[in-house]
């Protein structure tokens, strides 16, 4: 079974910016829906971004949007979550998944993306 890799998290300080990384174990294209979504501790798995990697249409939770850009590669073998001015609310571990409805619980190991000092 194919398996999504992310990558990219880390300690950052409140205003910085992190690029997380998804990629599949074998390397293989994306296709359709992909989507990021967080779940910080003590809390259940949000939905962040979703897009369709075919088209032009992506979609934010309010509380990104302007903050947070999600891409793929020309290749469609890796999907972005660039994020800037980074908040404290942001602290969570992020998961990448394929479909257009956010798996819970997540079945990949996720990023572990920090915000504070």
């Amino acid at each position: 079974q194919v398996q999504l890799v992310e990558s990219g998290g880390g300690l950052v300080p409140p205003g910085g910016s992190l690029r997380l990384s998804c990629t599949a174990s074998d390397g293989t294209s994306y296709s359709g829906w992909m989507y990021w979504a967080r779940q910080a501790p003590g809390t259940g798995l949000e939905w962040v971004s979703m897009m369709d990697v075919g088209g032009s249409n992506i979609y934010y939770t309010n509380s990104v949007k302007g903050r947070f850009k999600m891409s793929v590669d020309s290749a469609k073998t890796v999907v972005y979550l660039q994020m800037n001015n980074l908040k404290p609310e942001d602290t969570a571990r992020y998961y990448c998944g394929v479909g257009s409805s956010v798996t819970s619980p997540p079945i990949s190991q996720g990023t572990q993306v920090t915000v504070g000092t």
